[in-house]
């Protein structure tokens, strides 16, 4: 009985350490699962956490990349024009050699280097380059050498704007000769306003860098009564609203960015007319990004205008860029100057403009040339023949005149 009641208690006691034991498995067992899932879920989250920085890695490489793309797809174009290449007699004869021949490399020389590294660069030839096998001549009917055009080539002007109240000095003569010369000797520079054919007169020019494309338009209000030939009405581009309208809508079509040239307003007046502001509105209306004007032969005011709908930046005058007036002021100029920025959208900004005034000098055959006025000195002024003429002339006086017109867009130096 009590060797039974042992076995019993032995079996009683083997049990309940095979129920431990498997309580202990199960135990360790669920432990084990946990750890297990702890360590799935640490994997993953730490996957995930590695897949995340690398996504984010890719991501900013790629922005990166985008942006330098969008960067390398901005194009800069600077612009530079000059006003008034007005040859009267004694600035003809200051280019005259001694075989018989012509140079006026000296008119230019001082901005030379400035308009080599401009990617637009235009001078207004206020008289017909004819040539002298029709005469040379100064006021009332001009007609200058065409080594003069080898000048302005020579000095870094490659666009050059013909249409102007003396485009028809010389008749068709004058703009024929003008036309070949140009044609012939210098194919690679921008003749604007005068043409050859209807053909040529409907073709809008265009101006490209990078495919950023800018159109450059010319325009006289007159040509001093001359006649114009019935059967070539194409041969000066007139200030006609018609005319202009398609010209323009045809150059917002082709471009990105439209330019006008126009010669208009009254001479000697250092502000606009009405006339100029009427012509402005019409410009403005029709989508031009820029006006820049000479005639007036004396500074005018810089200013934006905008209606709502566009902006556009206008240089109502720039003056004389080479002058032998009888009146000090004459002898002021003004050189324009833009930068513009296209950028990868298409958006064209002007993001820098201003102007540089300049002074003409004549103190003799070798000494005739134009000067920035911040490079001009009184010493220089003094020995200005325009003083025989006109003995207010000064550097005081021309940088007064500066800042009454141009404001805080001139800062003297």
């Amino acid at each position: 009985m009590e060797t039974e009641q042992k076995r019993n208690g032995i079996k009683k006691r083997k049990k309940a350490i095979q129920r431990r034991r498997r309580k202990r498995a199960k135990k360790i067992l669920t432990i084990m699962s946990v750890f297990l899932v702890i360590i799935v879920a640490a994997l993953t989250v730490a996957g995930m956490t590695i897949n995340k920085k690398v996504q984010e890695t890719n991501q900013k490489k790629a922005a990166k990349e985008l942006q330098i793309k969008r960067e390398k797809a901005k194009v800069e174009v600077s612009i530079s024009m000059v006003g008034d290449v007005l040859m009267h007699n004694p600035t003809l004869k200051s280019g005259l050699q001694e075989d018989g021949s012509y140079n006026y490399d000296h008119l230019f020389k001082n901005v030379k280097k400035h308009m080599e590294n401009t990617d637009i660069s235009l001078a207004n030839q206020e008289v017909i380059l004819g040539g002298t096998d029709l005469g040379i001549s100064a006021y009332p009917a001009f007609n200058a050498p065409q080594e003069l055009g080898d000048s302005l080539v020579q000095s870094g002007f490659n666009t050059i704007l013909h249409a102007t109240n003396h485009t028809l000095d010389k008749g068709e003569k004058g703009v024929d000769s003008a036309l070949t010369y140009w044609k012939e000797k210098h194919p690679e520079t921008t003749v604007l306003g005068i043409h050859e054919s209807q053909e040529d007169r409907d073709q809008i020019y265009i101006f490209e860098k990078k495919g950023f494309k800018i159109a450059i338009l010319n325009y006289t209000y007159g040509v001093n009564g001359n006649r114009i030939p019935e059967d070539r009405s194409y041969i000066v581009d007139l200030m006609d609203k018609s005319q202009m309208e398609k010209d323009i809508q045809k150059a917002n079509e082709l471009a990105d960015y439209v330019i006008v040239c126009p010669h208009w307003g009254t001479e000697y007046v250092f502000e606009a007319t009405d006339e100029q502001k009427e012509w402005t509105d019409f410009f403005l209306k029709q989508g031009v990004d820029l006006v820049i004007g000479t005639h007036p032969h004396v500074i005018e005011p810089v200013e934006w205008v905008e209606d709502g709908e566009n902006k556009m930046l206008v240089f109502y005058s720039l003056g004389n860029f080479v002058s032998c007036q009888d009146k000090w002021y004459r002898m002021l100029g003004a050189m324009a100057n833009v930068k513009l920025l296209k950028d990868a959208d298409g958006n064209v900004t002007v993001t820098e403009y201003g102007v540089e005034p300049l002074v003409t000098h004549i103190a003799g055959k070798t000494e005739y040339t134009t000067y920035y006025l911040k490079d001009y000195t009184e010493e220089l002024a003094k020995k200005n023949k325009i003083r025989n003429v006109d003995s207010s002339f000064s550097v005081e006086k021309l940088k007064e005149l500066s800042k009454e017109v141009f404001g805080d867009l001139y800062q003297e130096q």
